[in-house]
């Protein structure tokens, strides 16, 4: 998107509102009262074909009736006008439309709400909505919304997809204390989406993070794309995570996945730091549009409290910041500012007894020594200190360091004074909180923002030894046979075209056929039942393992084929698959679905039968590189498995790494085709011996 296309309804130097009302009951005389209660500098036309002014402005009876340019008309018309709007903003040149309307998309009506997107498209218009609040901006001191007044005024920018819940937190920035430069509804996203405002915001330079409200995106993609490149932070609220119509039951990965664990990939992938509910979007917000990113792990706490300390030092550990004992000459200069019974070792506790001097002091130099890499502030009030006074000394303290590079956060647990001070703080950039673990979790956000930016830069691996050709063939003599499953073996055949290690497999269609088979592969075997319609096969008592001999090789194709069918007597059985048995490994499972917001997308975790009940797995948007997949591996709770336990070898985690690669590379290849996938188990030996997919699993897209 060319960033400058939403300048006019952005930064609009001019401004319609089409439905202009006098009617105090009629969003649109809330509209125009509004604008103009803000403070817009811009022209304001009001368009009412059946008045000569609104609150004291000349009314038009249409927007081409209008002596000047127009940049943005904010549209409060009922829904079957719309679309004449729409006709006569592109005819007056107008740029873009605040359509707040509704009877859209949202209650069905989907081919009017199309209707005005390409008659807009026709005349390059840009349409926000429709089924909005609208837009408000304290630089630009336009409230084109009916959202009651403009937000206290911050640094940061919050779009949402909810309009009541943006009407919320209009009012919730003045009594949290939690400014804004702009809120945005975005409604139905029916043309400018998600990815069009970060790029957007990320050129604005009132903007300095931006926070969003997410319900759902229409183009996953388009948005991680957008998110990767931006400069400022971005910040993410994911609601309605507790179910995801994308998943499917065919297989393992598509019974496990489900939007948290897909939406929560896809944010770390675009280097997105996701907020766990609204208390949080607002203390990220907070952190984050006013403190430069935490560029290693090194943390100080400084307190005057013990117990608080503690705390800090719990959430430090919670969430990912353990925190580490400061090199002893920084010790040496803490104890300066503390009693003998202080502790200089961090937490840095300057005990109860800390006033203006300790703590600037002791800011001062911690935050100056180039160990520290980020700094957490607690103070408890007291009989003997003034709130105001500490906040001024720990603000000296880090204007004197001349350090820009390193983050601040402080906590103050108080009353009435304290949270003035806070107050006081955050009026100049230093984000405050109300108890220490929320300072710590806001910390611990700077400090994971840094580990995804550098996470996005990685480059993507090349890959050889990729048949494509030879897996659409497969695929396609599937398609022919009017079946939308590959049977394990042609599953295999798919896998192996991508370098993928197999377990060698072969069909018998007899009972001699299988002896003869079993005897060229070699004993033991495993043998399983070959039927596109019966896919989890242990469960139809289709499988037979460690068959040692002839005779039992010709039992178990007689016992496989009588289960098979009794399990589902309409079953098409291609035959009995006879394969080499794999030696013991640790089992873990790959897989992917073809999700409808992100498309294939992959998943690792421990395998085995127990899969869906331990649910041990990681999610990640294909494709995925070498490094990602080693942290993939890393992220499982059975991690320490494959790092070796208890005498046990560590498994080949590098050959792992590069088969999830490649299989993340195959579903990318074959996401016209694949709908959902398996390979589970996939036996994995020690360092330097590799791995076996055991068993493998294809559903295709139906067509």
């Amino acid at each position: 998107m060319n960033v400058t296309a939403l300048d006019a309804l952005m930064r609009p130097e001019s401004v319609a509102i089409v439905g202009a009302s006098t009617d105090s009951t009629k969003i649109g005389y809330t509209v125009v009262k509004n604008i103009i209660d803000g403070g817009y500098k811009g022209k304001i036309y009001p368009i009412n074909p059946k008045a000569n002014e609104v609150l004291g402005l000349k009314a038009y009876p249409s927007l081409l009736d209008v002596p000047g340019k127009i940049d943005a008309a904010v549209v409060t018309v009922p829904a079957k006008l719309v679309l004449s709007v729409v006709e006569e903003a592109g005819k007056k040149g107008v740029k873009g439309l605040i359509i707040i309307s509704s009877g859209f998309g949202e209650v069905g009506n989907k081919d009017l709400e199309a209707q005005l997107v390409a008659k807009a498209k026709e005349y390059g218009v840009r349409i926000m909505g429709p089924n909005i609040v609208g837009t408000l901006s304290n630089a630009e001191k336009l409230n084109a919304s009916f959202a009651p007044i403009l937000p206290l005024v911050g640094k940061g920018a919050l779009v949402s997809q909810s309009g009541a819940l943006l009407i919320a937190l209009d009012m919730a920035t003045f009594t949290r204390k939690v400014g804004l430069e702009k809120l945005i509804s975005i409604g139905n996203m029916s043309d400018v989406d998600f990815a069009d405002l970060v790029e957007w915001l990320d050129k604005d330079d009132a903007t300095s993070c931006i926070s969003l409200y997410i319900e759902g995106f229409k183009d996953g993609r388009k948005f991680m794309e957008v998110a990767k490149k931006a400069i400022k932070p971005v910040i993410a609220l994911k609601a309605g995570v507790s179910a995801h119509g994308a998943a499917a039951a065919a297989s393992h990965t598509g019974s496990l996945a489900g939007a948290a664990k897909v939406y929560g990939a896809a944010f770390q992938q675009a280097g997105v730091v996701q907020a766990t509910d609204l208390n949080n979007l607002f203390d990220l917000s907070l952190a984050l549009s006013l403190q430069p990113p935490m560029l290693g792990d090194n943390l100080v706490i400084i307190t005057n409290g013990g117990g608080v300390g503690v705390l800090a030092t719990d959430a430090a550990e919670k969430f990912n910041l353990p925190l580490k004992f400061v090199p002893k000459d920084v010790q040496e200069e803490l104890k300066k500012y503390m009693p003998e019974f202080g502790s200089a070792k961090n937490p840095v506790d300057l005990t109860g007894m800390a006033g203006y001097d300790w703590y600037h002091d002791s800011v001062k130099i911690a935050f100056s020594h180039k160990w520290t890499e980020g700094l957490v502030v607690l103070y408890c009030e007291t009989a003997m200190t003034n709130p105001m006074e500490i906040a001024q000394g720990i603000k000296k303290a880090i204007d004197e360091s001349g350090v820009k590079n390193k983050p601040v956060i402080v906590s103050f647990v108080g009353g009435e004074k304290s949270e003035k001070a806070m107050q006081w703080l955050v009026e100049n950039e230093i984000p405050s909180y109300s108890a220490p673990d929320l300072a710590v979790h806001a910390i611990s956000a700077l400090r994971e923002y840094a580990r995804m930016k550098e996470i996005v830069s990685e480059p993507e691996d090349k890959l050889n030894n990729i048949d494509k050709l030879a897996a659409l063939k497969v695929i396609r003599t599937a398609r022919e046979d009017g079946r939308d499953a590959l049977t394990e073996i042609e599953a295999k055949q798919v896998f192996a075209a991508y370098g993928l290690p197999t377990t060698i497999t072969k069909l018998a269609k007899s009972e001699d056929e299988a002896s003869a088979l079993a005897q060229e592969i070699g004993f033991p075997i495993v043998m399983k039942i070959v039927s596109p319609e019966i896919l989890h096969k242990s469960d139809a008592g289709g499988v037979k393992v460690n068959i040692k001999d002839d005779v039992s090789c010709r039992d178990a194709y007689r016992t496989i084929l009588k289960n098979a069918k009794e399990y589902n007597a309409n079953a098409h059985i291609h035959g009995v698959a006879i394969q080499e048995m794999a030696p013991w490994g640790t089992e873990v499972i790959l897989g992917s679905i073809n999700d409808a917001t992100f498309g294939p997308t992959m998943m690792f975790g421990l395998g085995g039968i127990f899969v869906e009940v331990l649910k041990d797995v990681t999610f990640r948007v294909a494709p995925v590189s070498k490094k990602s997949a080693l942290r993939m591996i890393e992220e499982i709770r059975g991690a320490p498995i494959l790092a070796g336990v208890r005498g046990e070898e560590p498994r080949d985690r590098d050959v792992l790494a590069e088969t999830i690669s490649r299989y993340a590379h195959m579903i990318v290849d074959l996401q016209e085709e694949v709908s959902e996938s398996d390979a589970n188990p996939v036996l994995v030996y020690q360092e330097g011996r590799g791995l076996k997919v055991v068993d493998a699993r294809i559903i295709l897209k139906k067509k």
